[in-house]
């Protein structure tokens, strides 16, 4: 098992990020959202639950810190991190706004959402997107194959073209890398 195991995955895995290549457009689309909200100053919000949480915390540590290079901190908030927020609008208003009434409180018209979910269909990721349209927020979903609900309330939206999670999830962090290390070689260049 072990050596076939080990070479089945990475082939998998490594023909998801091939065919991942066809939504190049929408990625490019992504980066001019993120270049216009950067020369604006506005913040990039992250949102997504377990694993996309995980993402959503690690992309915003990147922005607000560093990728590769010292440099200005680029405003960025996840909304997975605040346990107090969390569990107070979880048990007051229900789980499913855990995200969206953070952005009511915080959001401003022209910040960026990033909405994470490797299914699409996670309803507080889906209220996010649709509080953030409606306070002129700019939303980026990540998503899989299944995932087509979210084009209905994103401006840009890369369905990664795959049903397994575990392959959605590497193809996020990695177009998530990808726009922290571009945004971050803006602001260097910035002088």
């Amino acid at each position: 098992m072990g050596l076939n195991y080990i070479e089945n995955y990475l082939d998998n895995a490594a023909s998801v990020f091939q065919n991942t290549k066809s939504f190049s457009n929408e990625i490019e689309s992504t980066l001019g959202i993120c270049k216009k909200a950067l020369e604006e100053n506005r913040t990039f919000f992250f949102c997504g639950n377990g694993g996309s949480a995980s993402d959503s915390q690690h992309l915003a540590a990147e922005l607000i810190g560093r990728y590769k290079h010292n440099r200005r901190a680029i405003p960025a908030v996840s909304l997975t991190v605040d346990t107090s927020a969390l569990t107070a609008i979880a048990n007051d208003f229900g789980f499913e706004y855990v995200f969206s009434r953070q952005l009511e409180g915080l959001g401003k018209p022209g910040d960026v959402l990033f909405a994470l979910s490797t299914s699409g269909k996670s309803k507080n990721v889906i209220n996010a997107m649709k509080t953030a349209k409606s306070l002129g927020l700019l939303v980026v979903g990540l998503t899989g194959a299944d995932g087509a609900i979210f084009s209905e309330f994103c401006d840009t939206l890369v369905q990664v073209p795959s049903e397994v999670t575990c392959h959605i999830q590497e193809v996020h962090i990695a177009i998530g890398q990808l726009i922290c290390g571009y945004l971050e070689d803006l602001v260097m260049n910035e002088s």
